[in-house]
């Protein structure tokens, strides 16, 4: 039965998420556009959602448009190389003022715990300070870049002590070198070097592009940063999607877990990409977000519901909780972010030399993408490391899926001495054998 509220489903679907979100640092990009517009008040009230569910938040924000309009405004128009501006001293005093000015507009509206607000009731202490150190760009290719500057270090214990403390690390795009003075950094920069010297869970970036595509128009929801390299040589040298994908390859290859690509004109984007299954942008990182493993005692609780559906319908025989456990070492599993969406497992018969493909499911949601191709072809390798010549599968529904594979159907009689004693009439599962 359906529920009457949508979002109670939503609620209850989102909870492994939240549980698993506690405790975990993440680092968010927000850029100037964003900060600009009107979908700027709910986003930073997701921020702040985030923050009161247990999430550690380091929130870097960007300037450029604003700088640009003030520029545009008094007549300046800076110097640009290699996609920065040279930042003189009439720039700095323009990059400054917005710098602060958007601090203390932050701190104000994360300050904000009126009733009927989201925040109503909630004391939420920001902090900002001198916790990126900065060298200049110096001279190159003969440009002076004077005060625009480069991360030099990111003062990782002093913002640990600060999230540990329960406030939530706010960092504009400043940095601050040794011999005291400011530097214009690159948002995105400061947000990579944070996410890996803070060893994030997560870096989000919140842009234009609502994630990447390919030529076709369909969003790439998972990319490892050699991947998204390929796509980084064809943007343009310092656009904001250049930009973007060269932190999020950097991060995810010195430790940051997930960096995640998102559109902040997407009123749900970043709730919608944390506390759903898919998500909604792309992910790059060095781990798969679906893997194909052997399978462990936590993940019966899984197996059990993944299966479920089918045993009621007849497909699969039904499993007990216990016979999981005592065999789980028969079993591959399908992960998809901590879910089971699919498994497989051999039983082997060694004295016929002759293994038997069991349970073979693969969740509703994800028929679509060749995953119990994907587990029979596993079953099939381990098969033949361990000696044994035939592979047999028992089943009621989907005798052309076996066929289609190489299987030929056979008698009860084909099967081991031991599987045939146990063979259930009643069924009448058709026998499928493929030699290995």
């Amino acid at each position: 039965m359906d529920s009457r509220f949508p979002f109670v489903d939503w609620f209850r679907n989102s909870s492994p998420y939240i549980n698993a979100h506690r405790g975990k640092t993440f680092v968010v990009l927000v850029e100037g556009e964003a900060m600009a517009s009107s979908r700027w008040d709910q986003l930073l009230k997701d921020l702040a959602l985030l923050h009161t569910l247990g999430v550690r938040v380091v929130l870097v924000y960007g300037i450029r448009p604003q700088v640009t309009a003030a520029l545009d405004a008094v007549g300046i128009a800076p110097q640009r190389h290699d996609g920065r501006w040279v930042a003189n001293r009439e720039i700095m005093d323009h990059v400054e003022r917005l710098a602060m000015r958007h601090r203390l507009d932050l701190e104000a509206r994360l300050s904000l715990g009126l009733p009927n607000t989201p925040l109503h009731g909630v004391e939420l202490t920001a902090v900002s300070g001198n916790l990126v150190t900065a060298k200049p760009l110096g001279v190159r290719e003969g440009v002076d870049f004077d005060r625009s500057g480069e991360v030099r270090r990111v003062r990782s214990q002093a913002v640990e002590s600060l999230l540990a403390g329960g406030n939530l690390v706010i960092l504009p795009p400043l940095g601050f070198s040794r011999t005291g003075e400011v530097f214009d950094l690159d948002a995105s920069e400061i947000a990579q070097h944070v996410a890996i010297s803070l060893k994030a869970d997560k870096l989000i970036l919140l842009g234009e592009s609502a994630g990447l595509h390919d030529e076709s128009g369909q969003l790439q929801r998972q990319l490892t940063p050699d991947e998204a390299d390929v796509l980084r040589r064809q943007a343009a040298s310092g656009s904001e999607l250049w930009r973007h994908l060269g932190a999020a390859c950097e991060a995810a290859r010195h430790g940051v877990g997930r960096t995640h690509l998102l559109s902040w004109r997407d009123h749900d984007a970043l709730l919608g990409e944390l506390f759903t299954r898919d998500g909604v942008g792309t992910m790059i990182t060095q781990n798969r977000y679906e893997q194909l493993r052997q399978a462990v005692l936590d993940d019966v609780g899984g197996l059990l519901a993944l299966l479920k559906p089918l045993e009621a319908s007849g497909m699969l025989v039904a499993r007990t909780r216990e016979r999981l456990e005592h065999e789980i070492d028969d079993y591959v599993v399908i992960d998809r972010d901590g879910m089971a969406i699919g498994c497989a497992a051999l039983h082997r018969y060694p004295e016929a030399k002759m293994g038997e493909l069991a349970c073979l499911a693969v969740h509703t949601d994800y028929r679509r993408g060749a995953r119990g191709e994907t587990l029979l072809s596993e079953i099939e390798r381990r098969a033949r490391r361990q000696g044994l010549e035939q592979l047999f599968a028992l089943t009621t529904h989907t005798t052309h899926w076996f066929v289609e594979r190489g299987f030929e159907l056979a008698s009860p009689e084909a099967l081991p001495p031991l599987k045939r004693e146990a063979y259930n009439q009643a069924r009448r599962s058709k026998v499928l054998l493929k030699s290995l």
